[in-house]
């Protein structure tokens, strides 16, 4: 091999040795793909819970806060995880039937309208309390004219006593007044008459009645000025008679206990709150209801929502005195304080 021949070998094993690892099978040298980007994740649409919507009801008259409206105003009730709605106008004489029936979800009026259907085989349970009652803002007053000459209980005997409707703590709020203070067989010591309680008033002035028994504050009377308070609850029971709990049926309890549970700690929030602000109380109803706030007086509630023993004990046995009940209940028949987070605190 000349020299020329040799320096073209030389010069093509060079050429081969620089080349030959670029187009071999060395993992470390294969070319690099090109990284392609993930799909983006699509996020489902976030569906709505819809909350469990309860019935309930309001009086005929309102004459005090409506703890429904202010709870459902402020989102009490939303926060834990159910909704109350006021889908009518009821009397108290009718509403354990509505409850009973399916036609309500809850109920609640004075604890001895509970008691009585109760015992008459409604199954009812309060489940978280209501009103109290205070020497300045009692449940219920017993009016008279300024010249009128009842000045006393005994002054009541044979005289016309004006209600909205019988039975509750309209009547026998006197009735166990007039037993109090010595009066014997105060059922049968008075006259009844029934009229609707925008009219009792306008009854009392023009003498067809002699005393009026009204949902209405001290405070209230004295700024009229025409009328006498002769005694109110407080007077009689002090702060033990002015509950109004609020119930549902067995069933439904049972049913919907975490329901049931939501709507109790709503509504125990919503008295705590409506205790701290009276006025904004008082608002929320007037706009909720068109009524003029001069004639919702101020709400006194039980504090946490916690239903007492004694305020049902002692309606049970003056029901039962006065002939309302014929079948014994106990106490712990009508409520239960099982689903209020305040009382399960504090060991009630």
């Amino acid at each position: 091999m000349n020299k020329i021949s040799a320096s073209i070998f030389l010069a093509m094993a060079v050429m081969t040795a620089i080349f030959l690892p670029a187009c071999g099978d060395n993992p470390k040298t294969q070319t690099p793909t090109v990284a392609t980007a993930p799909a983006a994740k699509t996020e489902p649409t976030p569906v709505k819970k819809e909350l469990p919507v309860l019935r309930a009801y309001r009086g005929e008259e309102v004459t005090s806060p409506i703890l429904f409206y202010i709870g459902d105003s402020l989102g009490f009730f939303q926060e834990y995880g159910v909704k109350v709605n006021v889908v009518g106008v009821l009397p108290a004489g009718q509403l354990v039937a509505a409850v009973v029936s399916g036609k309500l979800d809850i109920g609640g009026a004075h604890v001895n309208r509970t008691i009585a259907g109760i015992s008459a085989g409604a199954s009812i349970k309060a489940v978280v309390a209501s009103t109290e009652t205070s020497q300045r803002i009692p449940h219920m007053v017993g009016i008279t004219n300024k010249n009128s000459p009842i000045k006393k209980s005994a002054d009541l005997v044979g005289k016309k006593v004006g209600l909205a409707r019988s039975g509750g703590c309209h009547e026998y709020t006197p009735y166990a007044y007039l037993k109090k203070n010595g009066v014997p067989d105060p059922k049968n010591s008075v006259e009844i008459i029934i009229l609707p309680e925008r009219i009792l008033q306008q009854a009392l002035r023009q003498g067809e009645i002699d005393l009026a028994m009204m949902h209405r504050t001290p405070e209230q009377i004295e700024q009229d000025g025409e009328f006498d308070i002769l005694f109110s609850d407080y007077d009689v029971w002090g702060i033990v008679g002015g509950a109004t709990p609020t119930y549902f049926s067995r069933d439904f309890i049972k049913e919907n206990p975490e329901v049931v549970r939501s709507y109790v700690n709503g509504m125990a929030k919503t008295i705590n709150w409506a205790n701290a602000n009276p006025y904004e109380s008082r608002r929320i109803t007037a706009e909720r209801t068109n009524t003029p706030i001069d004639e919702i007086h101020e709400g006194l509630w039980a504090k946490d929502g916690i239903i007492h023993k004694d305020t049902v004990t002692m309606w049970v046995d003056l029901l039962k005195e006065f002939g309302e009940i014929k079948n014994h209940v106990e106490a712990e028949q009508v409520y239960t304080n099982e689903f209020n987070n305040f009382a399960l605190n504090q060991g009630l």
